[in-house]
């Protein structure tokens, strides 16, 4: 009987895989599919030697028949049918296979949390790649086929300027296309539609999930009649069954800034253009970079002037040599110069690639005085800059921490004073703290922070401890002159701790009290130091930056601004005491914040609950609102053109009534990778636009 002799051939192993866990077909089933092909031709064409019903005979001519094709394996005539596999390695094949499923359904599970796929339940591996292949650009048909997106024209006027939503599918979509996913909430938004299949959504593409952003948005129209054409469609087109699928690029208009306000942009240096011996390390290779900028109408450059390197070795005592060199190298190019005057230490955060600590001699007091430095609750001290609570101590070789600041500042302006005089130099931006910011250090990443911990309170030196016991006093319940205890750690989430959580200790009479204090401590600082500033560089433009510490900002205690010193919770705006401070010395304010939402859709960030665009949208409206110029720069790397032109849209806001903008935009920084002649080229275009010139527009995929 064929039974038997499907016993002695070797079952096949399709039916074991029918109690597998996910249907995901690896090379083990493939080899049983195919042996299992080929025995079933081998049984044919035995049981064709008799030509009639199979007998015991027959059987036996047939079993003998059969070892002797599995002979032939291997051999010129046999290359036909496979020799059976001994059963120790099929159980090796399936246990391979199972590992394989395991990890395979680890990676569904994955791309359906976090990437928004819409992946079936016993989706297999080709469904995987077809999304991955949807999300890099390419048109995937049910069918396997696969082939890049083309390219659009233009959108017509009077089009909506959103893209069409990604896979939709008709409600005729036969049972052929099952893999096919739709993109309707409702059979009454496909009706709604003004063209054929295809549906416009009223929203922005920026507000749709990543996903639909970037993938191919596929269309299906009946077979008998040709689908409408429109010059919005620019895909391609084919046929399944009798559906034809129309695949369409999601295709983003570009905006036009020719006769728009110019908006300078200077590029950053290198951290370590300048060595501990305040000497130009590679002079020769940085002068021909800098030709290339000016090439393109680069405004300027910003550099920063490290404490630790000018006063590094005896109080008082300046080495400006590398600097010199610089700026002469600079102004004969004609290009302008934003000085950072840096009172922090280099090395230790992210982007640093050199290490410049602050002064040896104010790390020598530090040894026998650590108080001088920002302290947290553990008593963890951080050299990277002075504690503000020694701003008015003469601790420093008998200077205050501002005077310290002051006689540096001073000692540039006379020793540059040609530059300031010639207009060669545009803006000093005074360093206020950490990374050169006005904050305090509460995210130190040497003490174990990372993101999105919400940071500790720096308020545990003797000096600032003092001045917080005094305001208790004041306030009449001295019990108050301590920070939090419930407060978490470097890395708590908001609601792990008492102090932070919604209906926390944050918004408790004792916690409006020690807020306020420690904010006013920040305010207080950078009001000192830029009154001094002013001082030094009467007639020049000064500038204060702040960074954006969006996470946490969904959240009702806004806890990671807190620990920073930003008094903002979602009842209080905390930046409108620090813009009046900015307003009362007409300093400019640098804000690093600009396409930080392009992280929205980052798994850490949706736990973080962040909002860096709100954020961001926050500062510059409290800034404008007391007419403070608002310069920025890139908080991370941007070599590509979706990433310049949403810098684009938050220095040149298309909505706002009046016509405010940026004062300047520094970009983050000189590098071998911004050279490259791809990245160079999309710098240069944005260059154009920030200079409102004419660039050729282009429609292109997100």
């Amino acid at each position: 009987m064929a039974t038997d002799i499907q016993k002695l051939i070797g079952t096949s192993e399709e039916d074991e895989d029918e109690e597998m866990e996910m249907d995901v077909k690896e090379e083990g089933d493939d080899d049983d599919e195919e042996d299992g092909e080929k025995h079933v031709d081998a049984t044919s064409m035995i049981a064709g030697v008799d030509g009639g019903m199979p007998t015991r005979s027959s059987n036996n001519n047939r079993f003998q028949q059969h070892h002797q094709i599995q002979e032939q394996v291997g051999t010129p005539g046999g290359g036909g049918v496979r020799r059976c596999r001994p059963i120790e390695e099929k159980e090796r094949t399936k246990l391979r296979e199972r590992q394989r499923r395991a990890i395979t359904a680890r990676i569904l599970a994955g791309l359906r949390r976090h990437g928004n796929y819409n992946l079936r339940v016993r989706a297999d591996i080709n469904d995987v790649i077809a999304a991955l292949a949807r999300e890099a650009g390419w048109v995937v048909l049910p069918d396997g086929t696969t082939f890049p997106a083309k390219s659009q024209g233009p959108r017509p006027a009077g089009v909506n300027s959103a893209a069409v939503s990604s896979q939709m599918v008709s409600p005729q979509t036969p049972a052929s296309l099952k893999g096919v996913t739709s993109g309707y909430r409702s059979s009454g938004e496909l009706n709604a539609c003004n063209m054929k299949g295809v549906f416009i959504p009223s929203s922005s593409p920026y507000d749709l999930p990543s996903s639909a952003r970037s993938q191919n948005s596929s269309v299906v129209g009946d077979g008998g009649g040709p689908t409408d054409s429109h010059p919005l469609i620019g895909g391609s087109m084919d046929n399944v069954g009798d559906k034809q699928i129309v695949d369409i690029p999601l295709k983003l208009p570009e905006r036009d800034y020719s006769n728009t306000s110019c908006i300078p942009v200077y590029v950053m240096l290198p951290l370590g253009v300048i060595n501990m011996k305040c000497e130009m390390v590679d002079p020769d290779g940085l002068l021909k970079q800098l030709r290339i900028l000016k090439s393109v109408n680069v405004d300027g450059v910003m550099v920063d002037c490290w404490w630790g390197i000018v006063e590094g070795h005896a109080p008082g005592e300046y080495n400006w040599n590398g600097y010199k060199r610089l700026f002469q190298m600079v102004c004969e190019l004609k290009l302008k110069l934003q000085v950072v005057m840096s009172f922090h230490e280099c090395g230790g955060n992210v982007g640093d690639d050199v290490c410049i600590p602050l002064p040896h001699w104010v790390a020598e007091i530090g040894r026998s005085n650590p108080d001088i430095f920002f302290t947290d609750r553990e008593g963890r001290r951080n050299p990277e800059c002075l504690s503000w609570g020694i701003d008015k101590e003469r601790v420093l070789r008998g200077r205050t921490a501002v005077e310290v600041y002051f006689d540096c500042m001073r000692s540039f302006r006379v020793e540059f004073d040609e530059y300031f005089k010639n207009g060669n130099i545009s803006m000093i931006q005074v360093g206020l703290g950490p990374c050169g910011e006005l904050r305090y250090p509460s995210c130190p990443v040497k003490h174990g922070w990372r993101y999105p911990g919400i940071g500790e309170f720096q308020c545990y030196d003797l000096y600032l401890l003092k001045s917080l016991r005094k305001a208790a006093e004041a306030r009449g319940h001295s019990f108050w002159g301590r920070g939090p205890d419930n407060a978490g750690s470097y890395n708590s989430r908001p609601h792990e701790t008492g102090f932070f959580c919604d209906g926390g200790d944050y918004d408790s009479y004792y916690g409006r009290f020690f807020l306020n204090w420690y904010s006013r401590v920040l305010v207080d600082h950078g009001d000192r130091v830029l009154s001094l500033a002013k001082l030094a560089f009467d007639g020049t433009c000064i500038a204060a930056k702040l960074s954006g510490l969006h996470w946490w900002y969904k959240t009702a205690s806004h806890a990671a601004e807190l620990t920073a010193g930003f008094y903002n919770p979602c009842n209080r705006d905390g930046y409108a005491a620090i813009v009046t401070m900015l307003k009362k010395h007409e300093a400019t304010l640098n804000l690093a914040c600009t396409e930080l939402h392009m992280l929205d859709q980052h798994e850490d960030f949706q736990e973080a609950l962040g909002d860096s665009e709100g954020l961001f949208w926050q500062v510059l409206n409290a800034a404008w609102d007391v007419c403070v110029p608002v310069s920025s720069e890139n908080a991370l790397p941007c070599h590509d053109h979706v990433s310049y032109k949403k810098i684009l849209d938050s220095a040149k806001p298309l909505t706002d009534p009046d016509g405010r903008h940026l004062s300047s935009f520094t970009y983050l920084r000189l590098s071998p990778l911004l050279m490259e002649r791809h990245s160079f080229m999309e710098f240069e275009r944005f260059i154009k636009r920030m200079h409102g010139e004419a660039v050729g527009l282009q429609v292109y995929s997100n």
